[in-house]
């Protein structure tokens, strides 16, 4: 039985494993860099441990530190999250050597899927569909690669993800800048300058599966997730379930991903991702070895709670859920609020939150690693929070989360939210008629006047003139408010110019 765990991240994923884990009655330990002192995942912990300067290859990426501080608390655990070493081999490994339970999937498991080409000819051996391609060994070889396959086509990283090292490339001339782009990337992102090379699919969707196991072999999935709302292949908003998915679809989707979780041994939580095409067809793309950023969503619709079922199958506990008795109700949407201003290019915004007051009321959600007066530092993703919500039906949670996302204040520094407000108001989001390239085309719609400055929000003048340019982005007032729109007083439009 797990008594004690320690946390290998920061921010709000480590609050969500610490409140997991106090209501099962197990301690938690946080790790900080020295910028993070004054978190809240250290301030909710029960022990807290420095494990360095602010870089995370001094602090966070650093295994000898935080297996020493496991050893010094007497954890008996460790939960990586996601990001920073939650697959990362060796950690797991090392973790192993030591004697100390890795929450998460063996690390043969993660070896197997931690290269993509080897993770495709895993998967099609055991049959699951994926895209076609291969890893050239030169620019000559992808050419002709890329010649047999027909253009467009994509590189990517072999060794990575989260956007990084990938390229599109639509004719032959681009390809060797491309490749050449794309190597360097993955190199300095990942330490392995490796790429593959795949046929593009034009305007497809990003639907993910979830899936769970113990260690006894038995695994199920929690249905899909619909991630292709993204900028640059990063996620920012999610939901489930996915607009265009059948259940037939979903449940061919469920059983491929088991099938290629049982062909490499897996078990703890882990997601299969896929590309959705225009004709229905899916395919492979990659497999994330960890618990996901968008986990709510699942949670919201199913209510299992993944932290939870992952500590518990560490721990040796054999599987609970059995695949026909898991069902799934509502609707769930989750958009991920970043410290960045939209309309200079998304640039991260760091600094202190001098205001910050989440939304509240029924069926939300805000996973937060901050608080009032806390300060976003520059050296790390600018994640502030991730709000979801959960309704009976899509319309209902489309209309809930435009309410949660008037209601969020936050001053002191810029933030996505005024994107997230136009995206939801979209006409083509509200139909469900959107793909992986649905920010790009519609960018200009999307970011829309930003808050003023820091120091112009003192001048009622200031707060009169963004009150007004945000009323000008709203539905005229003279007519009906359109169904599930939120009402907002004069006084919200006012408070809003502060953000």
């Amino acid at each position: 039985m797990i008594r004690k765990v320690l946390i290998a991240n920061r921010g709000e994923i480590a609050v969500r494993i610490l409140r997991s884990l106090h209501e099962a009655g197990i301690q938690g330990v946080a790790v900080y860099s020295d910028v993070d002192r004054g978190s809240l995942h250290v301030r909710l912990a029960d022990e807290s441990y420095p494990i360095g300067p602010a870089p995370a290859a001094e602090s966070y990426l650093r295994i000898d530190r935080i297996l020493d501080v496991a050893r010094r608390s007497g954890a008996d655990a460790i939960h990586p999250g996601y990001g920073f070493l939650s697959e990362n081999r060796e950690f797991a490994e090392a973790c192993e050597r030591a004697g100390i339970t890795f929450i998460g999937p063996p690390s043969s498991a993660m070896a197997a899927m931690g290269s993509k080409p080897a993770a495709r000819a895993k998967m099609a051996a055991a049959g699951v569909p994926i895209v076609p391609g291969g890893e050239p060994a030169s620019v000559a070889e992808a050419q002709a690669l890329a010649a047999r396959l027909g253009y467009p086509v994509m590189l990517k990283a072999a060794f990575g993800g989260g956007g990084k090292g990938m390229r599109l490339v639509h004719r032959p001339e681009d390809l060797l800048a491309a490749y050449e782009r794309a190597q360097s990337e993955a190199a300095r992102a990942f330490g392995n300058a490796t790429v593959y090379l795949e046929k593009a699919i034009l305007r497809p969707r990003h639907v993910e599966i979830q899936v769970l196991g113990d260690r006894e072999g038995n695994l199920v999935h929690l249905f899909e997730r619909d991630c292709s709302i993204q900028r640059r292949h990063q996620k920012v908003v999610e939901e489930a379930p996915c607009p265009v998915a059948t259940p037939e679809l979903v449940q061919r989707m469920g059983e491929v991903a088991v099938r290629g979780a049982l062909a490499v041994g897996y078990h703890s939580a882990g997601t299969f991702e896929f590309l959705l095409a225009e004709d229905g067809a899916f395919y492979f793309l990659e497999m994330n070895t960890r618990l996901q950023v968008e986990h709510p969503i699942t949670e919201w619709t199913t209510g299992v709670d993944l932290v939870a079922e992952m500590v518990k199958i560490a721990g040796g506990e054999r599987l609970s859920l059995q695949q026909h008795a898991i069902s799934r109700r509502g609707a769930s949407i989750e958009c991920r609020i970043y410290a960045e201003d939209p309309s200079s290019g998304f640039l991260p915004s760091p600094g202190t939150l001098a205001t910050l007051r989440p939304p509240a009321g029924p069926w939300v959600r805000d996973d937060s690693g901050f608080y009032e007066g806390a300060v976003v530092p520059s050296h790390y993703d600018p994640l502030i929070s991730k709000l979801s919500v959960w309704a009976p039906d899509r319309r209902a949670a489309i209309a809930r989360m435009r309410r949660a996302l008037a209601e969020y204040a936050v001053t002191g520094i810029r933030t996505n939210l005024s994107f997230h407000e136009n995206l939801l108001a979209h006409p083509d989001f509200q139909a469900g008629r959107y793909d992986t390239g649905f920010i790009a085309e519609h960018t200009a719609a999307l970011c829309g006047p930003t808050a003023v400055a820091a120091e112009e929000e003192t001048t009622l003048a200031a707060a009169l003139a963004v009150a007004a340019a945000q009323a000008e982005r709203r539905p005229a007032s003279g007519g009906a408010p359109e169904p599930g729109a939120p009402r907002l007083s004069p006084w919200v439009i006012q408070h809003r110019a502060f953000r």
